[in-house]
C-alpha cells in the first residue's frame, strides 16, 4: 500500500490576493449567468451565510456532524496506530491486517455507505465512513514511518539497554511523527469529505449533510454553496487544531 511519503520542505502559504482573485472571477461569472438557481455569486453566498449564522440551528447541525466525523477520525487514528505497531513488531499480524487495509482502500465510499447503512443507524453512519477512510491513511504512513526508523539508533538503543518505554519516546516518536502528521492532514480532509458524504446519502435528521440535501431538494442553490463554504471552514479550523495539538504533544514527549 503506498504511504504519502511527508514533504520536508516548508509549504507554501496561499496568498490572499489569489482568494481574492479568484472570488473575483466567481462574481464575474455569476453576474455574466444571472441566475442564482445555477450560480449564485459569492455576495449572495456570503449574506446567506451570515442569516444562517444567526439561527441555532445552523449551530446544532455543524457540532452534530462535528462530533461524529471527528470522532471517527479519532478512532481510525488509535485503530491504525495500533495495527502499524503490530504489523511493525509481528510479521504475522501484517500478513493478516495487509489485505484488509487493501480492501478498504479500494471499495468505494458509496458502496461503504450503501452496505454499512443495513447495519447501523443513519445517525452513526458518518462516525463508520470516516474511521474506514482514514484508517488505511494512518496505517500505511504510521507503519512507514516505524520502518524508516533509523537502525543505528535502535542498535544504540539495544547496545545500552534503554528501556522501550524511553525508545519509543525518543526514538520512534521523533521518526514516526512526519508520517503521522502526513497522515492526519490528508486524513482530515478524507474524514470530511466522506462523511458529509454519508450523511448525504443516510441524511441523518439535524446534520450538515441533510442540510446540503435539502437546498438540493429545493434548489436553494445560495444555501447550497453557503452550507459548503461553511463546511470547508470547520474542516480547516479542525486540522488547524489537531496539527498543532499533535505538535504540542510532540514537544512534551521528546522533551
Amino acid at each position: 500500500m503506498a504511504s504519502i511519503i511527508p514533504d520536508k520542505r516548508k509549504r507554501k502559504k496561499i496568498s490572499w490576493w489569489s482568494v481574492v482573485v479568484w472570488l473575483a472571477v466567481w462574481q464575474v461569472v455569476a453576474m455574466a449567468v444571472g441566475q442564482n438557481i445555477i450560480l449564485a455569486s459569492p455576495i449572495e453566498v456570503a449574506r446567506t451565510l451570515f442569516a444562517l449564522m444567526k439561527t441555532g440551528s445552523f449551530y446544532a447541525s455543524i457540532w452534530f456532524s462535528f462530533v461524529r466525523i471527528a470522532a471517527g477520525f479519532f478512532l481510525a487514528v488509535v485503530v491504525g496506530i495500533a495495527f502499524a505497531a503490530g504489523s511493525y513488531r509481528w510479521s504475522v499480524f501484517e500478513n493478516l491486517v495487509e489485505p484488509l487495509m487493501r480492501v478498504i482502500k479500494s471499495i468505494p465510499v458509496a458502496s461503504f455507505i450503501i452496505m454499512i447503512l443495513v447495519w447501523i443507524s443513519s445517525r452513526s453512519l458518518s462516525i463508520a465512513i470516516s474511521f474506514l477512510i482514514v484508517l488505511p491513511v494512518v496505517y500505511s504512513n504510521v507503519l512507514e514511518g516505524f520502518r524508516q526508523t533509523d537502525f543505528r539508533l535502535l542498535e544504540m538503543a539495544k547496545l545500552f539497554r534503554v528501556k522501550p518505554a524511553r525508545a519509543v519516546r525518543y526514538i520512534y516518536v521523533p521518526q514516526v511523527m512526519p508520517y503521522f502528521k502526513s497522515a492526519c492532514t490528508v486524513g482530515l480532509g478524507l474524514a470530511w469529505k466522506s462523511g458529509i458524504a454519508a450523511e448525504v446519502i443516510g441524511m441523518p435528521l439535524g446534520s450538515m449533510g441533510e442540510q446540503l440535501y435539502q437546498s438540493k431538494i429545493f434548489l436553494d442553490t445560495p444555501s447550497l454553496l453557503a452550507w459548503t463554504v461553511a463546511i470547508v471552514l470547520v474542516s480547516y479550523a479542525f486540522e488547524k487544531i489537531v496539527i498543532l495539538l499533535i505538535s504540542i504533544v510532540q514537544r512534551k514527549v521528546v522533551r
